[in-house]
């Protein structure tokens, strides 16, 4: 008996080890890569591919000849078989700058359009609803007595500053008031020294946004708001006059390159890319259907040199300081990678729904001869016939639902609601 069931187990065994190492989590890079330097095949090809890539760097080395191209493309060939090609790192790690560098060292060569970089980090997938929800859950406002009940719980809801009280929440939480602290000093000019310490600030930050959980994080970087006084404040999160505003805006394309030779501002613009990229035909505009992961990508920007923040006080959109002058030949090109931060609908919507408290919950299954644009897409998404964001961008949305909501309940809130901002607009 006890032999039969060996029989059966051990492959069982074998087959799920085998599933550990291909899909799911990927190995970490530092622990990949120790593994390679000890087996002898592996070793060798990793360090012929590192070869290649510092040749490609310098226009030297291995890279020059069609012999030595070979010998590149053999060896990148031969480590797609092992735990290396595939290796990830975490936001945040101790050693996250050494296993971005093992990461770009094997995928650096692969890289063509640098708005399709894959992200290096290990996929999260969490939801909004996990985090936090600002506002009350629509199916209970929906057993509420009367619509006029409704209308004064959205009015008290819009008066408050939810910036400001997620200000007075952090301050009361003892991670977020320390990193939030830690930030605030190095970001601040002083009677002593009217310059900031840009560098020391960007470091604080991005562990402010690394270290503090989002429901702290987020309550000040994306909270809804209804008057100038609640998005300006949004708009100081960041200390904006230390890290992200400087004297000239450098051209985008220059910056880009900069970030590019940092290994965590290459990554963190990457995992941005990856993740916040819009689709027009899906029914959140974003083509992973996931908010979550857009604005952790988003907040990991947050001191860096691409470190973006809100243009104004009067919308949604975002930006890093920087334009498109002196672009010559690359407008184009330019243009296209800013609008990537100022004309993301993915971005804005999920910014829009973190403030709503609400996350996306229709989803649709694959239709017979339909597919996305996006390769790394599986499913077809339901086409919204009006965005997330349209009208204004921080009025309360009838198209942010929460995962609950029965499509009767949907069909009543999101009349009410409609009634509501379009009553809020009436001259008085």
């Amino acid at each position: 008996m006890f032999l039969a069931t060996l029989y059966f187990v051990l492959p069982l065994v074998d087959i799920l080890l085998t599933a550990e190492v291909s899909g799911g989590d990927h190995l970490d890079c530092v622990k990949a890569s120790d593994q390679c330097l000890k087996e002898q095949s592996c070793s060798t090809k990793y360090r012929t591919l590192r070869q290649c890539v510092a040749g490609k760097e310098t226009n030297f080395s291995l890279t020059s000849g069609l012999e030595a191209k070979d010998e590149c493309r053999n060896a990148m060939e031969a480590l797609k078989q092992k735990a290396l090609y595939n290796c990830r790192c975490k936001r945040g790690m101790k050693k996250e700058k050494n296993c971005l560098r093992i990461y770009w060292s094997m995928y650096q060569s692969l890289q063509g359009n640098d708005l399709l970089e894959d992200s290096p980090y290990e996929p999260v997938n969490s939801r909004l609803s996990d985090i936090l929800r600002l506002v009350p859950h629509m199916p209970d406002w929906i057993t509420m007595a009367n619509t006029v009940d409704v209308f004064q719980q959205v009015e008290t809801i819009s008066k408050g500053n939810n910036c400001l009280d997620a200000a007075k929440a952090c301050n009361l939480n003892d991670t977020c008031k320390k990193y939030r602290s830690a930030y605030i000093t190095p970001c601040t000019t002083s009677l002593t020294n009217e310059v900031c310490n840009r560098r020391k600030c960007h470091k604080a930050l991005r562990q402010f946004f690394d270290k503090v959980p989002p429901k702290h994080s987020y309550g000040m970087l994306f909270c809804s708001c209804q008057d100038i006084a609640c998005t300006e404040r949004r708009r100081q999160t960041i200390v904006p006059l230390c890290s992200y505003e400087e004297k000239e805006k450098p051209n985008c394309l220059n910056l880009q390159e900069s970030c590019k030779t940092n290994y965590i501002c290459r990554s963190r613009l990457a995992d941005f890319f990856t993740n916040c990229q819009p689709e027009s035909r899906s029914v959140s505009s974003c083509l992973k259907e996931n908010y979550a992961d857009c604005l952790l990508a988003y907040s990991g920007l947050i001191g860096t040199v691409m470190t973006p923040n809100y243009i104004d006080s009067n919308s949604l959109s975002v930006a890093p300081w920087c334009d498109c002058n002196n672009s010559g030949n690359d407008l184009e090109e330019c243009q296209k990678f800013l609008n990537f931060f100022k004309d993301n609908m993915c971005l804005k919507n999920a910014i829009q729904a973190f403030g709503n408290g609400s996350d996306v919950n229709v989803w649709q299954p694959v239709l017979p001869g339909q597919t996305t644009t996006a390769t790394t897409t599986t499913a077809f998404r339901v086409r919204s016939n009006k965005s997330l964001g349209s009208g204004s961008e921080n009025e309360i949305s009838s198209h942010v639902l929460p995962p609950c909501a029965n499509l009767q309940q949907r069909q009543i809130t999101g009349s009410i609601l409609a009634t509501y901002n379009a009553a809020r607009r009436l001259p008085r």
